[in-house]
């Protein structure tokens, strides 16, 4: 099995707020594959004193356990159980009523000798590969459907933020997990899968510099650092957002890749 990921943040200047994991058991086969974008507050307002990375450091702990010890439980109630967990330990010190409250963006993979479930919230990527090459992205595509020129106004995009007929990411309401996309498909249909947040995901996404295959096979041959690279290459070109309008000049950027 080969297991490749990376991180960067998006300026030095600020924390990364993605997380990103990927177990093995320590008997038994298998694994557990979770990347999360934390979702970052205007000016700092998210009614909260410990801040995002440690809101997704704790919910990437939580996720990390249960998925990987309880085969018994969906991911949709791993999540549901995470997510609770994690408002448990902030409940008392912080507004988790706050529609800012620390969130963030889900992709869990887990995996066995007989199937791969996934489940994706909000705007990460998860892409699977078939052993003929063909690669299958698997999306939460709620955020898009909401008009670029909502999504500039803040007050408007909160309005929508975990509501019905908007979008929804992993805060303090467990019942948020029942929202996500799931999925499972056969062992023998997965030969490769890649996370991404969507800093990395611009690569497809935003700058245009090729399909999902392409991210993959980059990915693949050259490793998930130097598709952040080529991430953060084309922001340079572009400081401005004047060829690729994006909310941030830079972003946090992650891709986790596993080749079953």
């Amino acid at each position: 099995m080969r297991i490749e990921l990376a991180t960067a943040p998006g300026t030095s200047e600020r924390p990364n707020e993605d997380w990103t994991s990927v177990t093995l058991p320590s008997a038994g086969e298998g694994g557990v594959l979770i990347v999360l974008d934390g979702v970052t507050p205007p000016a700092g307002d998210d009614g909260c004193v410990h801040g995002v990375p440690w809101f997704t450091a704790r919910l990437g702990g939580a996720l990390t356990e249960l998925a990987g010890s309880r085969r018994d439980m969906t991911l949709q109630e791993v999540l549901a159980a995470s997510v609770l967990r994690t408002a448990n330990m902030h409940r008392e010190t912080c507004d988790l009523s706050h529609v800012r409250t620390p969130q963030a963006t889900v992709v869990m993979a887990r995996w066995n000798s007989d199937a791969l479930e996934h489940l994706v919230l909000s705007d990460s990527t998860l892409l699977l590969e078939s052993p003929d090459g063909k690669v299958r992205p698997v999306l939460d595509d709620r955020l898009d459907r909401i008009p670029r020129e909502v999504r500039r106004a803040v007050a408007t995009t909160d309005a929508l933020r975990n509501a019905e007929g908007g979008f929804f990411t992993a805060a303090a309401d467990p019942e948020v997990a029942a929202k996500a996309v799931t999925g499972r498909t056969p062992a023998s249909d997965v030969r490769a899968a890649l996370a991404l947040t969507d800093g990395a995901a611009r690569w497809v996404e935003v700058f245009r510099e090729g399909g999902w295959a392409d991210c993959l096979a980059l990915v693949r041959e050259h490793g998930p650092q130097e598709l952040i690279d080529r991430v953060r290459a084309a922001e340079s070109a572009d400081p401005d957002g004047v060829a690729f309008r994006r909310g941030k000049t830079r972003d946090d950027a992650t891709a986790t890749y596993v080749e079953l």
